[in-house]
């Protein structure tokens, strides 16, 4: 371990055929590790602060944001329960391994609330990705509808999963849904690119930019640390205009990005 140089990391690093992004990951694991090390005082100091990783914050591909309309052309390709999953996701902008490890009990319906407090990846459930992600979001009357005619027709486990898997009982693995159903109704749905759950995300932050909804009102909605900066400078957003903001977008995600129109029962559950 003391052998290692920050120099040499940096080279092995660059020459490595990964995404930025990616050789960040390693980065921070690697650093991790040789914390330990030096808390353990195995060595005497972590050679991995020293060690940088170019363009290791930024995307190499652009997010892909569908248009409200897209997202409604979706639906009706998706069968249950994947097309109530992609609902959630497009009207509450939750991370896929959020919507797969929601219990009924996170749900305060009388108060049109949602408590997100956990998340599941590859079958194993565990904490949410960050501090700022665990957190309520709002609910809007047409959302709690679609989770009730879904909540007749899921299978019933004792944690309560609202997508539990029939064949085991389990929350599914989102890697399959996205491969096997998503990206198919995107293809029959004429929407040109590849579709997955991030998409959902991205396109929910953008439908809050085309909302209207403040700075401080998406950094609440989409319970994200990356615009902390904005936060503390615009303060905190209340509860009202959260939830204005939130069902601004599920009118417009129910209708097809029409919304004049009062989202129907039959659009969003039949």
């Amino acid at each position: 371990m003391c052998a290692i140089k920050p120099m040499a990391v940096e080279d092995w690093l660059k020459n490595l055929a990964l995404a930025p992004k990616t050789k960040s990951h390693v980065r921070s694991l690697m650093h991790t590790i040789f914390q330990c090390a030096e808390r353990w005082e195995l060595i005497d100091r972590n050679p991995i602060k020293l060690v940088r990783v170019k363009g290791g914050t930024k995307r190499l591909k652009t997010p892909r944001v569908l248009a409200p309309d897209q997202f409604h052309s979706l639906l009706p390709f998706l069968r249950e329960p994947y097309r109530t999953m992609v609902l959630i996701a497009g009207c509450l902008g939750l991370r896929v391994s959020e919507i797969v490890a929601l219990q009924w009990r996170d749900f305060d319906f009388p108060g049109l609330t949602l408590l997100i407090k956990r998340s599941v990846v590859h079958g194993r459930v565990g904490d949410v990705k960050t501090e700022y992600s665990r957190d309520c979001v709002p609910l809007d009357n047409a959302v709690i509808e679609a989770l009730m005619l879904h909540k007749t027709l899921c299978v019933s486990t004792p944690e309560g999963w609202l997508f539990a898997n029939p064949a085991t009982s389990r929350p599914f693995h989102q890697e399959e849904i996205q491969k096997n159903h998503i990206r198919k109704a995107g293809v029959a749905a004429e929407i040109d690119g590849d579709i997955g759950w991030h998409t959902f995300r991205h396109s929910y932050r953008s439908w809050l930019d085309d909302a209207g909804a403040p700075i401080t009102v998406q950094k609440e909605l989409m319970r994200h640390a990356s615009i902390q900066t904005t936060m503390n400078i615009y303060g905190k957003a209340m509860t009202d205009s959260k939830r204005q903001a939130h069902s601004k977008v599920v009118e417009m995600v129910l209708n097809g990005g029409k919304p004049e129109e009062k989202p129907a029962i039959s659009a969003i559950g039949s």
